[in-house]
């Protein structure tokens, strides 16, 4: 059976329409067997439980980016609660704060963050985090959130979200996973001057970690500079092997049922 799972893969938006059903063909081809689309807005979000419903391997997060949350309006949390109650959504995101591009002002980013978190919880699905130079910002209200999981007794305490396309500190890394969540690996651990991305990777345990495209952003070596996909995920998943010097059936196994657990998708092997 296929045993790769691709954790965040925007193939919702317009670069991938005219040639999907290749992309899809070529990422079976490579044992991808799970694909995460999560949503950046309200209208990629409906297209992400759109492409979730017309293939079996898909599944969706429905969300509001940092970067998109002056899009945010009062109709945005009720559409976003409809969408999320469908089957094949799994996840609330992709949410966090980006202080890097600033494309939204850091208030309204909060704002739209905390709202974003109190869905999860109400709903009991986990997070697809994003963070770009916010840290201080952003772990202050995920433990705040992942705290007051704890107190009401929710299972979601346990199996918070994945912090996505990790580039932070092993120590910060290794912090997240005592408060339940992922870590999200993705291309750029295959550069090889990416010496931080090793070291963090080498040092995770294998249970607490996400392969991720980010496609069609983050290409890994040797395609970096082109469009990415979610064949390529098999790239970053033979990095983490030699970095853990494992068989690459132990690193596909580990991360399969990692995701299988979060998303509770099922298929545990």
């Amino acid at each position: 059976m296929n045993m790769l799972t691709d954790t965040h893969c925007h193939l919702n938006l317009n670069i991938f329409q005219p040639d999907l059903p290749q992309i899809l063909h070529r990422a079976g081809e490579s044992g991808v067997g799970r694909i995460l689309v999560p949503g950046i807005d309200l209208e990629t979000s409906r297209q992400a439980v759109a492409l979730a419903e017309q293939h079996d391997a898909i599944y969706a997060a429905v969300g509001v980016h940092p970067g998109d949350a002056s899009s945010w309006t009062a109709d945005t949390l009720p559409q976003l609660r409809a969408l999320a109650e469908h089957p094949k959504v799994v996840a609330i995101g992709e949410i966090g704060l980006d202080y890097y591009r600033d494309r939204s002002p850091r208030p309204v980013q909060r704002q739209v963050f905390a709202a974003l978190l109190d869905l999860a919880a109400e709903l009991g699905l986990p997070v697809v985090i994003h963070n770009r130079e916010a840290l201080e910002d952003l772990w202050t209200m995920l433990v705040e959130w992942r705290e007051s999981l704890a107190r009401q007794g929710s299972l979601l305490a346990e199996k918070a979200g994945v912090l996505h396309s990790y580039d932070g500190s092993l120590e910060t890394a290794q912090q997240a996973i005592a408060n339940g969540f992922s870590i999200g690996i993705s291309g750029p651990v295959t550069f090889k001057n990416a010496l931080d991305r090793h070291q963090v990777a080498a040092g995770l345990p294998l249970d607490h970690i996400l392969l991720e495209t980010d496609a069609p952003y983050l290409t890994p070596h040797p395609h970096r500079g082109r469009r990415n996909e979610p064949a390529y995920v098999a790239l970053v998943a033979e990095k983490i092997a030699g970095l853990h010097s494992q068989p690459i059936e132990t690193v596909t196994r580990a991360t399969w049922e990692n995701a299988a657990k979060l998303f509770d998708w099922g298929v545990i092997l």
